[in-house]
């Protein structure tokens, strides 16, 4: 069997001959242009997991470039299964038990905590050079590591964002809000003027999404869900600010009290039916909104970064959604996978995503390109957007993710107390991760 060291210098040398030139100094380019045939010499065939999210158009279109840049490495596509938890325990069950295929497969981005631990995934930073990771969004490769190791490539990615109603706004002569505060004021103003039902409608539900939206207020009041030593910090003052600040939306009446029920689809009705001035959702919200004979708004929404609190700054966090590329250690085709990600994740391929797809790049370069922000309004301002990761940074996120949305559901819903419920959460949070050393 090679050695770490020989794979590693053989798989840079299979992407050196492609879109990935590497240096003397193993630093790597990228070129936008459509990457010429490589020179490898011998066929192989890979497995790709990817799933229905990716749509079957969207893959197709990147294996055929993918084929016709590296004609001797076949793709093959393993269909993952449409909810994510079914496949994230198939794959878990497949690898675990020695499989080799697929080779490649897309995870969630929530998933590094859990596959690293369990040694489901490659750490990709000991097969390519630190210069790959540059070419990633800022916040992406953080999200995608777990002790010091990245184990996914960030392939489209999703984030949180404010939409608003425009008509209302110049209604009622109100800016476009830059902090929560202010967001809260017009949500009551442009209620007492019965210009509209709702004011601010979000995902306050207890799932997954109320700790994706609760993500964004603690970072937005300076917060986060463990400390530096890995302590769980939920009932730490920024916490009980944000907190505080988002159950008073639902007891001034800027958000419904219904809000405590609502996940992406109900928020994403409430404002496409024009009861509500704004809403927090992710980036198909927009094309949601302007859907004909769906939407009543078609036309009248408008969609910034997501504010933060007053004296924060000037733009607020936004938390990471979408999908990585990650490799089964037990592959045998290491340089053509790493080949195979390079290609995904680098200008050419990330461009047909956003530009053929309307896809949220992962690549820098291509968020800040001229032509893909001229594509829609979501995409021309993602290079503006601050992003933070869920806390996966531990094999037990879903039972931290849990902690944390019930109980700020409870609160939300004034079953209990801000206090109580911060408190709840942080010994709950312990307790999940108390036999792991984050």
């Amino acid at each position: 069997m090679a050695t770490r060291k020989s794979k590693r210098i053989a798989a840079l040398a299979v992407i050196g001959s492609g879109m990935l030139a590497v240096t003397a100094c193993g630093s790597p380019t990228q070129n936008a242009a459509a990457p010429t045939a490589n020179k490898t010499t011998g066929k192989v065939t890979i497995t790709w997991a990817a799933g229905t999210i990716t749509g079957n158009g969207l893959r197709k279109t990147l294996i055929a470039a993918f084929e016709k840049a590296y004609p001797n490495i076949k793709v093959t596509i393993i269909p993952e299964a449409s909810s994510t938890d079914t496949t994230r325990a198939t794959l878990s069950t497949q690898i675990s038990g020695g499989s080799q295929t697929p080779d490649v497969y897309l995870g969630d981005v929530i998933w590094p905590g859990q596959f690293g631990s369990e040694q489901l995934a490659v750490p990709l930073n000991k097969h390519l050079p630190n210069s790959f990771f540059s070419r990633f969004a800022p916040g992406l490769v953080q999200g995608a590591s777990y002790k010091g190791n990245v184990y996914g490539a960030p392939f489209f990615m999703d984030a949180g964002f404010l939409y608003y109603r425009k008509d209302l706004l110049a209604e009622a002569g109100l800016p476009v809000p830059k902090t929560w505060e202010q967001l809260k004021s017009e949500s009551l103003t442009l209620e007492n003027k019965h210009l509209v039902k709702y004011g601010f409608v979000w995902e306050g539900s207890s799932y997954e999404g109320l700790t994706c939206d609760w993500m964004e207020y603690l970072a937005d009041a300076g917060g986060q869900v463990f400390n530096a030593a890995g302590q769980p910090t939920m009932n730490s003052p920024a916490a009980t600010h944000a907190l505080t600040f988002m159950r008073s939306l639902i007891t001034s009446g800027a958000s419904p009290k219904a809000v405590t029920t609502f996940q992406e689809p109900q928020a994403m009705n409430a404002f496409d039916q024009g009861q509500a001035a704004f809403l927090r959702n992710w980036d198909y919200a927009y094309s949601n909104s302007q859907t004909p004979g769906q939407s009543r708004v078609v036309g009248k929404v408008g969609v910034v970064p997501l504010p933060t609190f007053a004296g924060h700054g000037n733009m607020g966090y936004a938390c990471i959604g979408g999908w990585d590329m990650y490799i089964n250690p037990h592959s045998q085709h290491m340089a053509q996978d790493l080949t195979f990600i390079n290609f995904m994740t680098g200008q050419y391929a990330q461009n047909i995503l956003a530009t053929k797809f309307s896809m949220i790049p992962t690549n820098g370069m291509v968020q800040n390109d001229p032509k893909v922000k001229a594509m829609n309004p979501v995409l021309a301002i993602v290079p503006k957007t601050r992003l933070v990761s869920r806390p996966s940074q531990t094999p037990y996120y879903a039972k931290v993710s849990q902690a944390i949305y019930s109980n700020l559901n409870a609160a939300l819903a004034g079953e209990t107390s801000v206090k109580q419920a911060l408190n709840n959460a942080n010994a709950q949070v312990k307790s999940a991760t108390s036999s792991s050393s984050l």
